[in-house]
């Protein structure tokens, strides 16, 4: 797969829909990071998103991310850990991927900051169950200052922000409503976060755009770039 490829087009398409919404919210499209969500993906589909221009890749299960990890050694590539963090994933989640997105209890801080020693710091957002879903993972909005002060203390991980995955929503107000409910929160604990408090990690392939218009600076899109999964 070339520049000319489906992955290649639509990594265009996504880009300047980006720049679009950037610009309706008076921002810049270098602000935001383009994560790509490769879960199921082959090695060969990230290597052409990587041919055509996308540097950060976020996987769900450590698993399947191993031989995709080793498949672009040596590539211009950032993995982010966009998963359910597992206590008996924690040392080999730590150890090949820079970021971990999920972050949702004081006990997987400490399993990933001791399996990062030796190590360049290991990049972390607090994960906020902004919906209130009691099916989903992450914390209550009123936990993120305990969490903040927890993950501070540890030296081998480096706070970042807060990252969200709003319940599904019939109409894009209501989900403005959680992303900005979110920024606002990102907002109050900025002062708390340390001097590495700039991520905030929301919107995916259907409200990328809303996501951006209130405040993320990192979006997470698999659809929009690979096309639909395999049922």
């Amino acid at each position: 797969m070339g520049l000319g490829s489906p992955i290649a087009r639509s990594v265009a398409r996504v880009q300047q829909a980006i720049a679009f919404a950037a610009s309706r919210s008076g921002r810049s499209s270098v602000d935001v990071c383009l994560l790509a969500v490769s879960k199921t993906r082959s090695a060969e589909e990230v290597a052409a998103a990587a041919d055509a221009g996308i540097s950060h890749f976020g996987e769900n299960y450590l698993q399947e991310a191993l031989p995709k990890v080793r498949f672009l050694a040596g590539r211009d590539v950032t993995w982010h850990f966009i998963g359910t963090v597992q206590s008996n994933k924690t040392r080999d989640i730590a150890r090949n991927f820079q970021w971990v997105h999920t972050l949702d209890r004081n006990r997987i801080a400490e399993r990933l900051n001791s399996s990062r020693a030796g190590f360049a710091p290991l990049d972390v957002c607090i994960e906020v169950n902004i919906d209130d879903e009691p099916q989903k993972s992450g914390i209550e909005p009123d936990e993120i200052g305990e969490l903040i002060d927890a993950v501070r203390g540890l030296e081998h991980l480096r706070l970042r922000g807060l990252m969200v995955i709003p319940a599904p929503k019939e109409d894009a107000q209501s989900m403005r409503d959680s992303f900005s409910l979110t920024a606002e929160l990102f907002d109050r604990h900025r002062q708390f976060g340390g001097p590495h408090w700039d991520t905030l990690s929301m919107g995916m392939s259907g409200d990328f755009a809303v996501a951006i218009e209130e405040g993320a600076t990192c979006i997470r899109i698999g659809t929009a770039i690979f096309g639909p999964r395999d049922a």
